[in-house]
């Protein structure tokens, strides 16, 4: 592999990285908490920063904060030595700023030259900031099966792009890219003066393909949270994987040694689906409040399924009513999401509410960006989908916008850099 400081590598990417590349050195563990904790997610809740290194990447069992801000880019670099340079460029930058520190630390830079950091984060505190790292299936082979970077044959088999499902309105602005970074805090600020960051550091290797900025997580990762609503109004994500579950992440999250012979650099790791889930806000307001609740299978004000009990109540599809017909509608959608409805398999939701002002027509450009963490989507996510999208009820007021798969690796040892174990 070409050394990334070889002549090969240009001098003007070289310059665009050295405010982070300085902080490499200083950008450790930092925060007074054992990594093992945070990254699992168990942290005390009144922490105000996660560590970043750790064996998994944080920001997926780590218990979800209130504001996103996703983003997908394209690589524009031809050569694998710039790549890896970009990568150990963000992992510099995400160690420090995860911290409460400024892009390049302390280092000074010529006054005449740009600021390493953008500044707009100074003085603000951490605010439970994660950055977690993915690659997508056209980072390994472009449109026509070349290999890019000499990464082909490790690219996993389940990493591609994911199907047309039915009903599909797929923008592909909003859609794939060969990298993506999550970044959650509670500070909205915060999470942006990340992924600004990010994207400046890329300038000349990567280009921003799309973003998406989240507000009001909809389903929580740790038994410490209460039970988010969606912008529907409900109860969202009451049966997820929680961060205390650890048997069950490691049986549905976790890419296990063995999982794929040929991607065993992605154990420790996950795949994320990414959907973009418009909602026809205004024509749901509409309807009444039985219809919506036979739609979702649950009641609206306390999440109980309408077999009866309270919200953690296990459904009950065998229960009828008066009328002879099951209490939970066969077209419910908890029925259909439900994990005894699909061979017992379970993801770990880590979604959030968008409202991206309105549409041509004034209504609402409002839903739900979908964020699930899975070990394997052709078994836990392509399945279910498919059968929401063809028999689901709620279907009617939804239209799936945007979609993307990532592989998203092991967490990063302490010198080391993000997807590491790709490239060895």
């Amino acid at each position: 592999m070409t050394d990334p400081t070889s002549p090969a590598v240009s001098r003007r990417r070289l310059l665009g990285y050295a405010g982070a590349g300085a902080a490499v050195g200083a950008a450790g563990f930092a925060g007074g908490m054992g990594t093992a904790r945070a990254t699992d997610g168990t942290a005390a809740p009144a922490t105000d920063r996660y560590p970043f290194h750790g064996r998994h990447q944080a920001g997926i069992v780590t218990p979800a904060q209130d504001r996103l801000h996703f983003a997908a880019f394209d690589v524009t670099a031809t050569s694998r030595a710039e790549l890896v340079l970009l990568l150990r460029s963000w992992t510099a930058a995400a160690a420090a700023m995860t911290q409460g520190r400024p892009v390049g630390g302390d280092t000074p830079l010529p006054y005449d030259s740009p600021a390493a950091d953008t500044g707009e984060a100074s003085g603000l505190p951490p605010s439970r900031l994660t950055l977690t790292f993915g690659f997508g299936p056209s980072l390994f082979r472009d449109a026509d099966g070349k290999d890019r970077f000499g990464l082909a044959d490790r690219q996993p088999k389940a990493l591609r792009r994911l199907p047309h499902f039915p009903a599909d309105a797929l923008v592909e602005q909003r859609s794939d890219g060969d990298l993506c970074v999550q970044a959650c805090a509670d500070d909205p600020q915060v999470a942006v003066h990340a992924i600004r960051n990010l994207s400046r550091l890329a300038f000349g290797t990567a280009a921003l393909r799309w973003s998406q900025l989240g507000f009001g997580r909809t389903s929580s990762t740790s038994t410490s949270q209460a039970t988010p609503r969606n912008l529907f109004g409900f109860k969202d994500g009451t049966a997820n994987l929680k961060a205390e579950q650890p048997s069950a992440v490691d049986e549905h999250v976790w890419v296990a040694d063995g999982d794929d012979d040929g991607a065993g650099w992605l154990a420790g790791g996950a795949f994320l689906v990414a959907r973009r889930i418009n909602m026809h806000i205004e024509t749901w307001d509409r309807t009444s409040l039985r219809e919506q609740e036979t739609l979702v299978g649950r009641d609206r004000s306390e999440g109980a399924p309408l077999s009866g009990g309270t919200e953690f109540t296990k459904p009950d599809f065998t229960t009828r009513g008066n009328d002879g017909r099951p209490l939970i509608a066969m077209s419910s959608h908890v029925r259909l999401a439900h994990p005894s409805q699909n061979d017992g398999v379970r993801m770990l939701r880590r979604g959030y509410n968008f409202t991206d002002g309105n549409d041509d027509l004034g209504r609402l450009d409002a839903g739900l960006f979908f964020i699930a963490y899975v070990r394997d989507p052709d078994r836990q996510y392509v399945p279910m989908q498919n059968r929401l999208s063809r028999d689901d009820g709620l279907m009617e007021y939804l239209q799936h916008t945007g979609s993307a798969l990532f592989a998203v690796p092991p967490g990063v040892r302490r010198g080391g850099f993000v997807g590491e174990t790709l490239f060895a």
